[in-house]
């Protein structure tokens, strides 16, 4: 199986500066893994968080997420900040499928090839009858607005 090739910044539409913290690094030196999930949450969210002008965790259909991954090619670390872009690899009925590139050149310069690239699902339920009672809807009018302009078709 051929392994899809290391993104570049051109892949990628939306995007987001973040500040790495000491407590990131790992007692290697580098960026600890969870932190990149963290990362590519931020990224999803802050996104749906300004692109609505909505606090997504209200809305009567919530994302929830239902898969991540993440494929390294490079090592992160504090103190440089991380690039992060986003594009919507698919957007079904009712789930969005995004990829988040994590980008951090030398002393906090520009890097073309990502660090890290991830996956991100997420699937629209009913929020109204609490967590028992979610099944999966269509993506509100609102988010499939604000992931639209994110698609690369």
């Amino acid at each position: 199986m051929t392994r899809p090739a290391r993104p570049t910044r051109s892949d990628f539409v939306a995007w987001r500066r973040v500040t790495t913290r000491w407590r990131d690094d790992d007692a290697y030196g580098h960026l600890n893994n969870a932190t990149y999930y963290e990362l590519f949450d931020t990224a999803v969210n802050a996104h749906l968080y300004e692109a609505t002008g909505l606090d997504v965790r209200a809305l009567p259909q919530i994302g929830v997420v239902a898969e991540t991954s993440c494929r390294y090619f490079r090592q992160l670390g504090f103190p440089a900040p991380i690039d992060t872009g986003l594009v919507v690899e698919r957007l079904g009925t009712s789930s969005v499928t995004y990829r988040i590139g994590l980008f951090q050149g030398p002393d906090g310069g520009p890097d073309e090839e990502a660090a890290a690239e991830g996956r991100f699902v997420h699937v629209y339920v009913d929020n109204t009858g609490g967590p028992d009672g979610r099944t999966s809807v269509p993506v509100p009018p609102e988010i499939r607005a604000a992931v639209e302009p994110l698609r690369r078709d």
